[in-house]
């Protein structure tokens, strides 16, 4: 049997982090002492492991609640099929803002903002093999990376201040 610090030890997390999981209900201590030391025991050992691959899966905790209070193999396979299909999503959107990079590198005269245009940028973007929803996305990382250069770059385009404005919100 193991106190909470030794738990969360034994798994390279916060002792905070076990404390937490048991307020989620994800976890709870097979026992309390009369001090009230938590005492976990092999299965909620087990437990945590799990909801720590499910966490490190990339799963939101809502989702890690789920399956840890539903034994169904079927839902667990559902919800790690829906995990991967999303983390794919993710990784075209990152190989599109990759091939976009490229395509600006390798035409360097492009990133001379003097004479772009909207229409000419979305050009580059389209070749690209941007979407309508691969530049929208383009736009969300650029305006959360770097919001001040973002709006610098909508105003260089000639855009109007409600167009930035609108686009700045997405």
């Amino acid at each position: 049997m193991k106190t909470v610090t030794a738990l969360a030890k034994a798994h390279g997390i916060s002792r905070t982090t076990v404390l937490y999981y048991e307020r989620r209900g994800l976890l709870h201590p097979k026992l309390r002492s009369a001090n009230g030391y938590r005492w976990y025991g092999k299965e909620q050992e087990n437990t945590l492991a799990l909801i720590l691959s499910y966490r490190d899966f990339g799963l939101p905790i809502s989702k890690v609640c789920e399956l840890i209070n539903n034994k169904d193999n079927e839902q667990h396979n559902a919800a790690l099929r829906e995990q991967f299909q999303a983390l794919e999503r993710e990784i075209q959107s990152l190989r599109q803002q990759q091939h976009t990079i490229v395509a600006l590198l390798q035409h360097p005269d492009l990133l001379q903002h003097s004479g772009m245009t909207k229409d000419r940028w979305v050009n580059i973007m389209r070749t690209a093999g941007l979407s309508d929803e691969d530049m929208q996305n383009w736009h969300r990382s650029f305006e959360k990376m770097e919001p001040d250069e973002h709006q610098h770059f909508l105003a260089s385009l000639g855009l109007s201040d409600s167009e930035i404005s609108t686009i700045r919100k997405l």
